[in-house]
């Protein structure tokens, strides 16, 4: 069998699979379960949202007043005359940049340790399993003196190899079983047509692997996304903070700006939802698939 009808085999079978996951239907103690988490989700989102349309005035008065008020759009004018859209700038180029770092050395770092057999690799997975336990906390100093030395503190470029730093053993643990799962009879396949290692890798490896890319990738967009401890350490000016640190920012000494908090809150999740509902089919079917594999 040629090399282009194993491929696409495989891509079927995987395919099979993340459609036949979840076949049977739910019972009374799943959709109950279900209905739970989502009054638990819903409420807090329900009443951001009611709080960004308020009056500055109104919040903080009784559960009536609070419910029924005279909608505004004022804090949301504020939020976008206040730094919103350079702050969403800084925000994408930190994550889009942790993002293609992080999966272009995980992909590479999971696809050795699952075709390497020696006994060296338990100890290497071991070591990024102790890397999670690191907390984030305990790494700002010595990032900040490393980025000194090196003339990149105040730059978007600190904050994304930092980043980078902290999920790329995360993503490597989790990109790892479905490189495993790439059959190496293809690999073997291509190698007898004269592809190099490389060239195995890009055309036949990362697609099949393409859904836990896919996924890996949407995580780290989101968490680097939301970014706040290394972007109010390393970068120095306020004028190039992400949008976690203008959230921080409309809290004061003085108090709360909570309808301007809640309006920056509702317009920066908006494009983590978007992403979310456009890599939704590809982070279903690659947790179930990398669950079952």
């Amino acid at each position: 069998m040629s090399k282009g009808h194993l491929l696409t085999a495989e891509r079927k079978r995987s395919r099979r699979l993340s459609n036949n996951v979840g076949i049977e239907s739910p019972g009374g103690v799943t959709w109950s379960l279900r209905a739970l988490l989502l009054v638990l989700y819903a409420l807090p989102l329900f009443w951001l949202i009611l709080t960004s349309f308020e009056p500055p005035g109104n919040v903080g008065g009784s559960a009536i007043e609070m419910l029924l008020f005279k909608p505004t759009l004022e804090s949301y004018r504020a939020a976008l005359n206040g730094g919103l859209l350079d702050a969403a700038l800084q925000s994408l180029i930190i994550a889009g940049g942790t993002t293609a770092l992080t999966l272009g050395v995980a992909c590479s770092a999971a696809y050795g340790l699952a075709r390497v057999t020696a006994s060296g690799v338990v100890l290497i997975l071991g070591a990024l399993v102790g890397l999670q336990m690191l907390p984030q906390t305990a790494t700002v100093i010595p990032l900040f003196q490393v980025f000194g030395a090196v003339h990149l503190l105040n730059t978007q470029l600190a904050v994304i190899l930092a980043d980078a730093a902290l999920l790329t053993p995360w993503a490597t643990l989790l990109l790892r079983p479905f490189f495993r799962a790439v059959p190496e009879e293809l690999e073997e396949s291509a190698a007898l047509d004269g592809a190099s290692q490389f060239r195995t890798f890009i055309s036949i490896c990362i697609p099949i692997a393409r859904n836990g890319a896919i996924t890996v990738g949407t995580l780290v967009f989101m968490l680097s996304w939301g970014e706040f401890l290394y972007a109010i350490n390393l970068i120095l000016s306020p004028g190039k903070y992400p949008l976690s640190a203008l959230l921080a920012e409309q809290v004061t000494e003085f108090g709360s700006n909570w309808p301007n908090l809640m309006a920056l809150a509702a317009v920066t999740a908006l494009p983590i939802l978007v992403l979310f509902i456009f890599t939704y089919r590809f982070l279903r079917s690659g947790l179930t698939l990398g669950a079952v594999k």
